[in-house]
């Protein structure tokens, strides 16, 4: 086989509690986010070029996570031209890091022929996710796909899944933040852990049968604010007049960047998802 292409879906995370350990492997986060109908769609060939070539939306660019996906699975150490295709930006919230990372797993896994099974090549991804710090906890929902619950470090692979589906949700960003600067900052970290356990109680209270959207992303809002991540002129400005016109708004987490149960202007429109990664 010369070209493998997977899907992985994007993630927006709502809630989250930074888990430390020296190991990246049980490096993790605790939290709540949903997976969305658009993501990315990887495509992997060998090539006789020096180096690996990774483009995103055909643009070269360097991919820190990505290149070490393919050190752990590529021990014939062959180069590869990883594509990878997505309707949304990166760096912007939308755990496109993890998503890259995963569908790359999965298709040199079957372009080597590895015969590793789905999972182990998620702890590959979430692994090479911990090490980078671009991310902690996307590459566990993006493995299940859905509203997820993660009351365990992600690192274990265990989530529950609410019923929460086929729902549209209002994105727009305005600009990135680095996951690694907010993730080993001591001060920081400690606002966001206290934060999420406030809001990670109150998800607990809640009646599980009957969820709403809505209620989630009151909490989330809660633990925007309480954490001090919520900053950015543009997000706040933007979530007081979704509010004002009686929708509900959060802000992505790690992006300037907000998600709302009601359009506004300049959003895009997803829907929440349980489609999972998987071969194409």
């Amino acid at each position: 086989m010369k070209t493998a292409k997977a899907f992985a879906p994007a993630n927006i995370s709502c809630i989250f509690r930074i888990h430390e350990h020296k190991n990246p492997r049980w490096m993790g986060s605790s939290g709540v986010g949903f997976t969305v109908n658009e993501g990315v769609v990887v495509s992997v060939k060998a090539t006789n070029n020096e180096k690996n070539i990774i483009k995103f939306s055909n643009k070269k660019i360097i991919f820190p996570t990505v290149e070490s996906i393919i050190k752990k699975l590529n021990k014939n150490n062959e180069n590869f031209e990883i594509n990878i295709e997505s309707k949304l930006p990166l760096g912007c919230g939308f755990g496109l890091s993890g998503a890259s990372a995963l569908a790359t797993a999965y298709a040199l896994n079957k372009l080597l022929n590895l015969k590793k099974n789905q999972k182990e090549l998620a702890i590959i991804a979430h692994t090479a996710e911990a090490e980078n710090k671009t991310g902690l906890g996307d590459v566990v929902n993006q493995f299940y796909g859905g509203f997820c619950v993660k009351s365990k470090p992600s690192s274990h692979f265990i989530v529950k899944r609410l019923n929460i589906n086929g729902i549209n949700v209002y994105c727009k960003y305005f600009g990135r933040i680095s996951t690694k600067s907010i993730i080993t900052n001591p001060k920081l970290k400690n606002k966001i852990n206290k934060s999420a356990s406030i809001a990670l109680n109150k998800i607990k209270n809640l009646n599980n049968k009957n969820i709403k959207f809505k209620d989630i992303i009151k909490i989330s809002k809660g633990f925007a604010v309480g954490s001090g991540l919520l900053k950015d002129k543009n997000t706040i400005e933007a979530i007081k007049n979704i509010e004002k016109n009686k929708g509900n708004a959060s802000m992505i987490m790690l992006g300037n960047a907000v998600f709302s149960d009601k359009y506004f202007k300049g959003a895009i429109k997803l829907k929440i998802s349980d489609k999972k990664a998987c071969l194409l």
